[in-house]
């Protein structure tokens, strides 16, 4: 998923059209072998977000123009009004008291941090633009790892075995061993597509706010697949216990 640009020179950017092409697939694939789950309906979920994350991605990394120009007249009026009443001030001929010209220079700073702060808030307005769309997407992501999660919290490996009596509240597998480690897969999938999607906000825009909530979402993805790779090295040593005791037991 990475790009080469100017001369052949390495640049390592993830490509948005590669991971949303791999979403599809990925849902394809979760579709063809599990149809009816909601598993499913959660890929479709993560294409559609993966879709939205291309076009907003984009939107964040090209510079909003009106915005720019708006921001640039201001301050410009803004310069030129502080100018304008520094060059027809009117000094006192008479020596000022040193009380009226305590006040007076408060009076002259005061101004110029207003104006400072005015022009700082005009000139960052578009990042806090950009940095509100990708935190309400990143927070969208978040939710949708959690429910990735939900979808394979009750997938233990055990009850493959249907070791022991059941208890009417207890979660049914119908699955094989094999359909539950490729469903356990597709979590895992999903979950890594969608720390992707995540760095898709980062990729262009490195602000330092975005950055740790893209730090936060990755982190909340990893977790969730390590406990499914716990789960899967518990499937497979079971498939290799059980072959083993087959083995065994052939004559």
């Amino acid at each position: 998923m990475t790009r080469f640009e100017d001369g052949g020179l390495f640049h390592p950017n993830l490509d948005p059209d590669r991971i949303v092409a791999s979403l599809e697939l990925l849902s394809r694939r979760i579709f063809e072998r599990f149809p009816q789950s909601g598993l499913y309906q959660v890929s479709c979920k993560v294409v559609q977000v993966g879709r939205e994350a291309r076009g907003r991605a984009e939107w964040i990394a090209r510079p909003i123009l009106v915005l720019r120009l708006s921001t640039g007249l201001l301050v410009l009026v803004l310069v030129a009004g502080a100018l304008w009443s520094f060059a027809t001030f009117a000094l006192p001929r008479e020596t000022p008291h040193p009380v009226e010209f305590v006040t007076f220079l408060e009076a002259g700073i005061n101004d110029v941090l207003l104006i400072g702060a005015g022009i700082f808030f005009l000139v960052s307005s578009e990042a806090r633009i950009k940095r509100r769309r990708s935190l309400d997407a990143l927070h969208g992501l978040r939710v949708l790892a959690h429910v990735i999660d939900m979808h394979q919290l009750h997938k233990d490996p055990e009850r493959v075995l249907q070791r022991g009596e059941l208890t009417p509240s207890t979660p049914r597998i119908e699955m094989s061993s094999f359909e539950l480690s490729r469903y356990l897969d597709y979590c895992s999938e999903l979950l890594s597509l969608t720390g992707k999607i995540a760095a898709l906000y980062v990729q262009s825009f490195p602000d330092p706010v975005v950055a740790n909530a893209v730090s936060e979402v990755e982190q909340l993805t990893t977790g969730i697949s390590r406990k499914i790779w716990q789960k899967l090295m518990i499937l497979h040593s079971l498939d290799e216990h059980g072959r083993g005791r087959r083995m065994e037991l052939a004559p």
